[in-house]
């Protein structure tokens, strides 16, 4: 029986979403709730399972489309004559895909053969696919057991017999070192979560220019470390590679493995890169050598002439939600910013002593949950920065609780995840959910209702090394306070000039609510726990 399958509302009362990637191939076999795409809408990243076992008999819908609720994606061959309807009703197909928890945890936790759940993101269970490893035996190394992309990685390379592919791919978990700042929260993403479909100009000439100088002999030693180009009529890879492969201009069916599977040669995101890299090399060599006469016609950028195409990226999703509400934001509260500097030296000296303990119980304490501390102080001496503006009532509305945002870099545009109640929680506490939260906004499978209700927000652009801002407010929200990195400054002393550690802050306010004096006063007090983390014992 043939089951057609309709893109279910994900999101509340939504119309449309872009299919970011298919996880299925026409032909392959499927279980009901395994998940079949990764849909993008305007708050997350989640995947839509499958309504029932069977196979899948046609993709209707290319990766990159925006597809209306409703629309036929994709069909399926039922394995069960006369199963219940209610498997492949738009109603089911909307409850389970609104909740992707449920096919992300019971699926694995069946395959593992337990009844525990299996706590990873749709980032992380694609990788493991791609790498072959079975995620319900993989230990988790995140918040609460979560197994991030690192513990998929480890497992691959321990499962592995020192393949090259592998051995390169597990090399990727290397954490890049940045300059000191108060956490790291906003900064350069991780570019391993699913993005929005781009399309090149010039896919195709790039594709050509690959194949010709992978191909091409008689150019002498300027090709001798490209591999030569595999030529297959059929080459299995999952959609992810096959969109990797894409996006650098590879041809899946050029790519030299020694895989297979099912007998079919069986690609890997390794072997991609390595491909590309060796194309690369190749084509940078025969722009070394070009022969005499044939540099000068080349057009450069001194000529006035363009040396590379445009990309165009869509403009839709998640990042159009960030920029509407950034627009409604600037044009609606009048923003002024004040800025100021806390010398914080023996904050650093504070947290460097507690953040060994913090490692012992298994927790990762930046400055952040020390500044989130001073914030919620400093709120509850001045509550107008704690408050929104009810226009229609035009009244002041001063918040009684204190949920404060934590603005975080992604693929996607900046997202504010909210640490609820940070009044009640102690630093490992806050430090804990803080990390779990941003975890999992840069991952994109973070909850729309866990970034929603914060009364005030924080944000960190210390991460990539910045001293001051004016960011934008959160809006309703009346404030943002920004955190420029930690960095050694010569201060006055009892009369001497010393090195110190100072950190610089960026208050943003909307002038309708919050006076200037008082957003001053505000930052003072911020500043004063700041400069004597003690005084966070009492709070």
């Amino acid at each position: 029986m043939v089951r057609e399958f309709e893109l279910p509302d994900v999101g509340e009362g939504l119309t449309e979403a872009e299919i970011v990637a298919w996880l299925v191939e026409p032909g392959e076999s499927v279980s009901e709730d395994q998940p079949v795409a990764e849909v993008e809408t305007d708050k997350a990243v989640v995947e839509v399972p499958s309504p029932v076992n069977g196979t899948v008999r046609e993709i209707l819908v290319e990766a990159g489309e925006m597809v209306p609720v409703g629309t036929v994606i994709i069909t399926f061959d039922d394995d069960a004559d006369g199963a219940d309807t209610e498997a492949s009703s738009p109603g089911r197909a909307d409850t389970e895909a609104s909740s992707p928890g449920r096919a992300d945890t019971e699926a694995d936790a069946d395959a593992a053969g337990t009844g525990d759940r299996t706590f990873a993101s749709p980032t992380t269970r694609r990788r493991a696919r791609e790498l072959g490893v079975d995620i319900g035996t993989v230990e988790g190394s995140g918040p609460g057991g979560r197994i991030t992309d690192a513990d998929v990685r480890a497992a691959a390379e321990a499962e592995s017999t020192g393949e090259t592919a592998t051995a390169e791919a597990a090399s990727t978990t290397e954490k890049a070192t940045t300059a000191e700042s108060p956490g790291g929260t906003e900064g350069t993403p991780s570019d391993a979560g699913p993005t929005s479909a781009t399309r090149r100009v010039d896919d195709g000439a790039s594709r050509a220019a690959d194949t010709a100088s992978g191909g091409d002999g008689e150019r002498g030693d300027a090709v001798t470390d490209a591999p030569a180009a595999a030529d297959r009529d059929r080459t299995l890879a999952a959609p992810a590679t096959r969109r990797h492969a894409a996006e650098a201009g590879v041809d899946v069916d050029a790519v030299p493995t020694d895989r297979t599977r099912d007998g079919e040669a069986f690609l890997t995101p390794a072997e991609v890169d390595a491909y590309a890299e060796a194309q690369r090399r190749a084509q940078r060599a025969d722009a070394e050598t070009v022969p005499a006469g044939e540099a000068d016609e080349r057009p450069s950028a001194a000529d006035g002439q363009a040396t590379g195409a445009d990309e165009r990226i869509p403009y839709r999703g998640v990042r159009r939600t960030i920029g509407e509400q950034m627009e409604r934001s600037k044009y609606t509260a009048p923003h002024v910013t004040h800025h100021d500097e806390a010398d914080v030296t023996e904050l650093v000296e504070t947290r460097d002593r507690l953040g060994e303990r913090a490692a012992e119980r298994g927790s990762r304490l930046s400055y952040l949950p020390f500044v989130i501390k001073a914030v919620v102080a400093g709120l509850e001496e001045y509550p107008t920065l704690n408050s929104r503006l009810d226009e229609e009532a035009e009244e002041i509305v001063l918040r009684g609780e204190y949920h404060v945002g934590i603005a975080t870099a992604t693929d996607a545009g900046l997202m504010v995840p909210v640490l609820r109640d940070v009044d009640r929680k102690g630093l490992l506490g806050i430090a804990d959910e803080m990390n779990d939260l941003v975890e999992r906004a840069r991952d994109r499978s973070i909850a729309p209702e866990e970034m929603r209700g914060g009364t005030f927000s924080v944000t960190n652009f210390g991460a990539i090394g910045g001293e001051y801002a004016t960011p934008i407010i959160n809006y309703p929200e009346t404030a943002i306070l920004g955190l420029g990195a930690i960095k050694e400054k010569p201060r006055v002393v009892s009369g001497e000039v010393v090195p110190r550690k100072v950190m610089t802050l960026s208050l943003s306010i909307d002038h309708r609510v919050v006076d200037g004096a008082e957003a001053a006063r505000f930052t003072n007090t911020v500043i004063e726990y700041l400069e004597s983390p003690e005084l966070l014992l009492l709070e």
